[in-house]
């Protein structure tokens, strides 16, 4: 019994948060940023040495993330990625209890990228 409820209130809260949506950062190739956002969560170190054209950087161990992240168009699809998907992950559930509802996590994040471009 204990099992089903739980596996309800899981279900309960996906619907609650939004599509929880992943894909491989190597399937992605480009973006329409009057439409959506490439989010990067890396430390603008990281974000320095290289990143994604046109993303925005906003980052995950910031004080003030949530902040930066309820300036953002929350109609927009937002594709999220960092090093290599750990931060972009937690940067999803984050946006999601924020009330986004169209959030992508890219799988394997900038290294993953970085090798194929």
């Amino acid at each position: 019994m204990k099992i089903l409820l739980s596996f309800i209130f899981l279900i309960c809260t996906q619907f609650a948060v939004g599509q929880m949506e992943s894909m491989p950062i190597t399937d992605f190739n480009a973006f329409n940023p009057s439409l959506e956002i490439l989010l990067d969560v890396r430390t603008s170190e990281e974000f320095n040495e290289g990143c994604i054209d046109g993303a925005v950087n906003v980052d995950w161990f910031s004080e003030d993330f949530n902040q930066k992240i309820m300036q953002m168009d929350k109609t927009k699809k937002i594709y999220l990625y960092c090093k290599k998907g750990g931060r972009s992950l937690k940067s999803q559930q984050r946006l999601a209890e924020l009330g986004f509802k169209n959030v992508v996590n890219l799988e394997g994040g900038y290294d993953a990228f970085s090798k194929i471009k």
